[in-house]
């Protein structure tokens, strides 16, 4: 029987994950780094359960698991040992991540992945799900594509593993691929766009879709922005930070990207997203990406979820729009 593992299911995005997997009927372990925590969950829930810290996983933590799904950020500490974990013990992994450099690890990783007949499929939720179909469908709409600019937008308050993940995103820098190569772009200006409601002013930032886009739709120059509409970025202790947006928080504030392709005609087409809050979409996307994996809707190496679950895929979570333009 395939059997998913939720790794790092106490935290805000993995209970409503594991929540949803359970109305779903899905066979699943819970797992996590804190014993009384974890053991708690699994109890209410019903399930079995696992506690391994990522730096000391051995190859007994995965025995008897064909997927597991991975919601324990910041993933710049907990991705590549699990990987190379997956890896190890033939077993397919995903996980929500945003953050570029666990996105340039697991392409580094793809071959041995393949060579184990194993799928690294990061980003599984908000914001790449959305983006990655996106460019997908807005590409084939021009000749030629040269260039695509993707802009996401931050509703309302952070959660706290975000706010830690946007640390390790800007601790890597402002880049963009250019001619098919990921580069330095220090001197990269915000630009305005249009998510629905006006234009608004964008930040040069870099997401997991440098290398998503470039793998699903093989445009050599990408760019990313973000627009945080609420609040500026929360500094200090972000550890202080609540565990994230209330129910009625994640209700009034609904997420939206768009994605501009220009053509080597100079002709742009532009989309636009909006759906539900990120925070509810990204448990939402992740476990049906974990299910339709375990159906076997996969394939081996490092991939991206319109490869591997089609550009349609952003469009299955509930109250999900796309207007063209």
């Amino acid at each position: 029987m395939n059997t998913l593992m939720i790794y790092g299911a106490t935290g805000y995005t993995g209970r409503m994950a594991v929540e949803h997997a359970k109305a779903l009927g899905l066979t699943f372990e819970v797992a996590g780094r804190n014993h009384s925590r974890v053991a708690a969950l699994a109890a209410e829930l019903g399930v079995p359960f696992r506690v391994f810290d990522t730096r000391a996983i051995i190859a007994d933590s995965l025995s008897g698991i064909s997927l597991l799904l991975n919601f324990a950020g910041p993933f710049a500490h907990t991705a590549e040992d699990l990987m190379h974990a997956c890896i190890q013990a033939r077993v397919d992994y995903l996980d929500i991540t945003a953050e570029i450099n666990v996105y340039r690890l697991a392409e580094t990783l793809g071959a041995s992945a393949a060579a184990n007949q194993v799928m690294l499929l990061p980003g599984v939720g908000w914001d790449v799900v959305p983006t990655d179909a996106l460019a997908v469908r807005v590409a084939k709409r021009v000749k030629q594509p040269l260039a695509l600019n993707i802009a996401i937008q931050v509703p309302g308050s952070m959660s706290r593993g975000s706010a830690m993940s946007v640390s390790e995103i800007i601790g890597a820098g402002v880049l963009a691929r250019v001619d098919g190569e990921i580069v330095a772009t220090p001197d990269a200006t915000p630009r305005h766009f249009d998510f629905g409601q006006g234009s608004v002013l964008c930040a040069p930032l870099s997401f997991g879709d440098l290398v998503t886009a470039w793998h699903s739709v093989g445009i050599p120059n990408i760019a990313m922005f973000v627009h945080i509409s609420d609040a500026a970025f929360p500094e200090g202790d972000l550890s202080q930070l609540p565990d994230g947006p209330s129910a009625e928080e994640r209700s009034a504030h609904r997420a939206r990207a768009v994605v501009e392709v220009t053509g080597a005609d100079g002709v742009t087409a532009r989309s636009v997203i909006e759906t539900v809050n990120g925070y509810s979409y990204t448990p939402l996307a992740a476990v049906e990406a974990a299910q339709r994996v375990l159906n076997g809707e996969r394939q081996s190496g490092f991939t991206t979820p319109a490869t591997v679950l089609g550009s349609a895929f952003a469009e299955s979570i509930a109250g999900t729009v796309i207007t063209d333009f």
